[in-house]
Formats: C-alpha cells, sequence, structure tokens
C-alpha cells in the first residue's frame, strides 16, 4: 500500500528582490541564477521544487552553500515566504494559512532544531527543555516532566539545573533536540544541527539520532551539506544545486546511479564500502549457489570485507529479519566499490 506524504512541496519558487514576480516570468523563460543576479539584481533562491516527504522517514536535503537548502526548509514553517508555489501539510496548503493556523502548526506539528542550538541562556537545561509546552501554555509541572524525559533519553540526567554556558556543544544541542521531542509534534525541522560540532560528537550525535528514529518513526527533515552524514542518516535524499533539485531518491541508488556530473563529482570520493549496504548489491536468492557464509542485508560492504579475508572468489547468503532474502558474489562488491562512469538514468 503507498503511503501519503506527511509534506508534499510542489512548484516551489523563491526569488529575493524588488519585483519578484516578474523575475519568476524570466526563470520560467530559461534564465540561469548567475543571468538574474547579474542583469536584474534578484536571486534565485528555489526553482521549482518538488518533493514528497514520507512519514516515519529521514529525509535529508543536501546541498553546498548557496544550494537553496535552508531556504527550502524555512518554507516549511512559513519562516520564509515563498515567491510561488505549494506546501502541503496533512493535505492542506500551509500557505493558505492564516496567522493562527500557523501558530498552531510551529506549536503543535513542526518543531525545529537549529545549528546554533538556540537556547535561552537564562534558563535551565529543564526550562529550555520544557520551553515549546510553556509556549502553548502547559503547566511548569506537565512542562518540567515533558522535558525530564527527553533529557533522560538524550543522556542529560543530572543536568536539568545547569544553564546552557555550562555546557559543551554537544551537550546543548542535545538539550534542542530534548526540546523538539518535548514538543511531541509530528515533524522536526533539523538545520545543519550538527554541523557546528566536533567530529567525534557529531558521530555520536548522528546515531542518537537514528536511535531515537528507531524507536519513535518521526517525520524529520534533515539539512546538511556532510554526503557522509546525508548517506549515514537519509531514508530519501534530495540534493540540491543553484536552488533546483539535480536528484532525489534513495541514497544507496543514487551513489550507484547518479544522474548528473554534478552528482558523479559529489560521490567521487565517497568510501564507498562504509557506505553502501548488502542490499543494494546482491541478486536474488538462489538456493543453488553454495555460499561461504551468511550476511545481514544491512551491512555495509566492508564488514563483507573483512569476513571475506579479501578473498575475492566466494559469494555469501543474505539475510533480512532471518530469511533469505539474496546472495552476493564477491566479484559484483569489488565492481561496487568503483565509481559509476555516468548514468543515463532519471533521478527517481
Amino acid at each position: 500500500m503507498t503511503k501519503t506524504p506527511k509534506v508534499s512541496i510542489r512548484h516551489l519558487y523563491k526569488i529575493f528582490g524588488s519585483d519578484p514576480q516578474s523575475a519568476m516570468d524570466l526563470v520560467k523563460q530559461g534564465m540561469s541564477k548567475t543571468e538574474l543576479q547579474e542583469k536584474h539584481s534578484h536571486v534565485l533562491g528555489l526553482q521549482d521544487i518538488n518533493v514528497d516527504i514520507m512519514p516515519g522517514e529521514i529525509t535529508v536535503i543536501m546541498g553546498l552553500s548557496g544550494s537553496g537548502k535552508s531556504t527550502l526548509i524555512r518554507h516549511l514553517n512559513r519562516l520564509i515566504e515563498p515567491t510561488a508555489g505549494e506546501v502541503i501539510v496533512d493535505g492542506e496548503d500551509v500557505l493558505a494559512y492564516d496567522d493562527a493556523q500557523l501558530r498552531h502548526l510551529r506549536q503543535q506539528k513542526m518543531s525545529m532544531v537549529f545549528q546554533k542550538f538556540a537556547l535561552l541562556p537564562h534558563r535551565t537545561v529543564l526550562q529550555n527543555a520544557g520551553m515549546a509546552l510553556r509556549v502553548r501554555n502547559e503547566d511548569e509541572a506537565t512542562a518540567d516532566a515533558a522535558a525530564q524525559v527527553w533529557l533522560d533519553r538524550v543522556g542529560l540526567s543530572g543536568s536539568e539545573g545547569q544553564y546552557p554556558h555550562q555546557l559543551s556543544g554537544g551537550m546543548q544541542q542535545r538539550v534542542g533536540i530534548a526540546r523538539a521531542l518535548a514538543s511531541d509534534s509530528d515533524v522536526m525541522l533539523m538545520d545543519e544541527a550538527f554541523s557546528a560540532l566536533d567530529p567525534l560528537i557529531r558521530t555520536d550525535m548522528q546515531d542518537l539520532l537514528l536511535e531515537l528514529q528507531g524507536e519513535l518513526q518521526k517525520t524529520i527533515v534533515f539539512i546538511t551539506h556532510d554526503l557522509d552524514e546525508a548517506l549515514k542518516l537519509a531514508d530519501h535524499l534530495v540534493i540540491l544545486k543553484d536552488g533546483f533539485v539535480v536528484q532525489q531518491g534513495e541514497p544507496q541508488h543514487i551513489l550507484l546511479n547518479p544522474n548528473d556530473p554534478y552528482i558523479e563529482d559529489f560521490v567521487s570520493d565517497i568510501n564507498r564500502a562504509r557506505v553502501l549496504r548488502v542490499r543494494s548489491v546482491m541478486k536474488p536468492w538462489d538456493e543453488t549457489v553454495k555460499c561461504a557464509g551468511q550476511i545481514d542485508a544491512n551491512d555495509n560492504l566492508e564488514e563483507l570485507i573483512k569476513i571475506s579475508g579479501g578473498e575475492a572468489g566466494h559469494t555469501y547468503g543474505v539475510q533480512k529479519d532471518g530469511q533469505d532474502v539474496g546472495i552476493l558474489d564477491m566479484k559484483d562488491l569489488l565492481r561496487a566499490l568503483v565509481p559509476a562512469g555516468g548514468s543515463d538514468q532519471d533521478s527517481v
């Protein structure tokens, strides 16, 4: 059964300047972002964005600086108003919301985790974590109880009475995540939430997010400029360049089937053995094939290389939830480690 998108972005445009509607006509006639800025002093932020964000999944939107990713996420809760298009949440176009409906969206349906933490310096950790509930006029006891639950879950038990300046960057971001979870919103927006953290702390936060997501199945929109982070977190990956979608789809598919030279360059230096999963390279299960061992469908190729001891002549059985689902010939694994030289496949 096909799932209904939690959020649908349809034909979304954003042009910054004094007369964006006139500039829209030029963009639709084919004018580039560079030409629009040089000749008409308008900036093309987003161009005809169409993305479905599915419930219970992590949708990662990535691109280099200036690609439009942070502009895009701010359209979902209307921190930025579009020039044209639709943002449909649970079947309703939020761009048609009045002030009361918009407040309800921001307070009840969408929480946001910022790169710069956005904690109130004069409030304790407990008060910050429960801030969304306080804004909704919940009583102190209810807000504190919910905040405490999520502070415990993100590993901050015992820090409730401290203030933000007393915490490390990683701990401050944990407070931000606890605050978003305590709000009990359907959708979490995370704008480069981990990019200001040191590499080891950043990895810990990614693991924490995946652990929580495995249990909670939130609808998460995650912005990043880091391909490794995107491939680790994403159920659905959207890659932007100059305000438009170059390719989107399941991350493993994009890695194996880049549809544009820009994407090929993007993925060329990635550690494919560490990122590619067995399920993306395996063939259908064949009980007549003699297997040298078993491996899980979600293991990465690096794990199988370790198991094989570098032996290229073996074939392994692939299992998922204890069931035989495929086979993986080491020769196919080795071919997958070589970046594609191009693909004529359409984007997903």
